[in-house]
Order: structure tokens, then C-alpha cells, then sequence
């Protein structure tokens, strides 16, 4: 009988000496240490850690009097503790692990986000979620609706740096100002978010068309690396282009035309993808 009560006692996480004093208290009590080792033949060696231990974790109670004895609380109250122990372990178990799932699947998903209002809403979420450093391309326009975002993100040790195209003015962010904003809003005819929060959330679309301005929001590894190194790409260009402009537009004409023209491929050398 009671080699089946010590079993049931290690599947509610004592261990076999732990099993045996309990139920030599159960049995007898109060006792001191020399006598719960003594009637559950648990080595004297091992009693007073292994006790500690039980009172620490509440399974029993001791008196400290200049010979501490030890009691058990009831075995009605052990399993009731047990019990609340268990379904909380499954309530915390079950929140984490829903948690991980969506976090695994949100690192596999692009989600298509369609409209102005919708995709700034999202734009200020991810804000709201950065920890270390922010990366934006963006227009003055759209930098003042989530401007309060970025200051709060600032706020709490974020860094963030920002391309900005129109008259973009902080003191709390590192601005790249864009030097041809109106000639790159009319070559591409409209104008577009590129946002990247600590290497691993990204954000990127064109803005510029009411109800159906369209982006797409990730963190898939995949496109969270070219994206972001494309926003650092524009830094170095901005960085190479304030200490060399006159000579890179010697090479390349006035905001590097020559280049841009090089690489399109419709005649009247905009882009079309709007």
C-alpha cells in the first residue's frame, strides 16, 4: 500500500525521499528530523536538506524551537495546492505556446495591408514594438501623422534614422534629408513607406493612393535582410553624396540622372508601377 502512495506522491513531483517523510508525518506528528528519518528510513545524511526543502515548497510546516519539529498540512490541502499548481502550469503552457505559434507564423506570413489609413495603423504599431533601432524612407506628409509614435519610441532609447523626402525636421531622430523629393515623387508617381524596426520587422508600400494604396508587412527573414539593407544602401548614398556630390554629378549628372535613366526600362524614363 504504501509503495503505491510513494509512487502516486513522485508523479505530483516528490522525489522518493520526500514521498517517504510525508507519509511518515501523515502517519505520526509532529516529529523532529532524527525521527522522520528514523520511521521512513531516509537516510539522517539526507532528512534535514529534504525537509527544508518540503517546508520551503509548503508541503509541510516546522516549529523552530530549540528542537524543530515538522507536521504536514492534510492531504486534502496538498492536493488541493497541487492541483491549482497544475492547471496553472497548463494555463501559463497554453498562453506561451500559442504565443510561439503565432510569433513562428508570423515569421513565415507576408500580410497584405490595402489602404492609406490602414497601412499607417500598422506603420504605428510596429513603431510602438521597436526596442533598439528604427529605419524609415518617408514622406513629410506621412511623417507627421506618426511623428508622436517616433518621438514616444525615442523616448524609451530607440534609435531612429530616417530618409526623408520634403522638409522633415527633429530633435529626436538622425534625418537624411532626400534633396529631389519632388522630382522622385513625380518619377515614380507617388510616393512610398520603407520602414524596418530591429532587423527583424519590415514594412514597405506605396502610400500615395487613398483606398488603394497597398503594403506588405513581414517578418520573414527572406525579406526582412534585402529590405532593411536597402534603407541602409540609400544611407550610404546620401553619406557618399554629401562629401562627393560635385564629383559623382560630374560622372553622372545633376541627382545622378544618368544613372537613373541607365536603369529604366520605359522610354520616357519613369517607373511605372503604379
Amino acid at each position: 500500500m504504501k509503495s503505491s502512495l510513494i509512487a502516486t506522491l513522485k508523479n505530483l513531483n516528490f522525489t522518493e525521499y520526500e514521498a517517504k517523510a510525508y507519509l511518515t508525518l501523515l502517519e505520526d506528528s509532529p516529529l523532529t528530523g532524527y525521527a522522520v528519518a528514523k520511521n521512513s528510513g531516509v537516510p539522517r545524511s539526507k532528512i534535514y536538506e529534504i525537509l527544508e526543502s518540503m517546508v520551503a515548497r509548503g508541503d509541510i510546516l516546522i516549529s523552530r524551537a530549540t528542537t524543530p519539529l515538522y507536521t504536514p498540512i492534510p492531504a486534502d490541502t496538498l492536493l488541493k495546492n497541487r492541483r491549482a499548481q497544475a492547471e496553472g502550469n497548463f494555463r501559463l503552457a497554453e498562453e506561451a505556446l500559442k504565443k510561439f505559434q503565432q510569433t513562428k507564423q508570423n515569421r513565415e506570413s507576408i500580410w497584405n495591408i490595402i489602404g492609406h489609413s490602414e497601412i499607417i495603423s500598422k506603420l504605428k504599431e510596429c513603431i510602438d514594438s521597436a526596442k533598439q533601432r528604427i529605419l524609415v524612407e518617408i514622406w513629410e506628409e506621412d511623417y507627421l501623422e506618426v511623428e508622436s509614435e517616433l518621438r514616444r519610441a525615442a523616448g524609451r532609447g530607440v534609435c531612429i534614422t530616417v530618409v526623408g523626402y520634403g522638409t522633415i525636421a527633429s530633435d529626436f531622430a538622425e534625418i537624411y534629408t532626400h534633396d529631389m523629393s519632388r522630382d522622385i515623387t513625380d518619377e515614380y508617381g507617388g510616393r512610398w513607406i520603407v520602414f524596418s524596426s530591429d532587423d527583424s520587422n519590415v514594412l514597405a508600400g506605396i502610400v500615395s493612393l487613398g483606398e488603394n494604396s497597398r503594403a506588405a508587412w513581414t517578418q520573414h527573414q527572406g525579406l526582412v535582410m534585402p529590405i532593411t539593407e536597402v534603407i541602409i544602401h540609400d544611407l550610404y548614398i546620401l553619406e557618399i553624396m554629401g562629401k562627393h556630390r560635385l564629383l559623382l554629378e560630374d560622372s553622372f549628372g545633376k541627382n545622378l540622372v544618368a544613372l537613373r535613366r541607365k536603369f529604366a526600362i520605359h522610354p520616357d524614363f519613369k517607373k511605372h508601377y503604379v
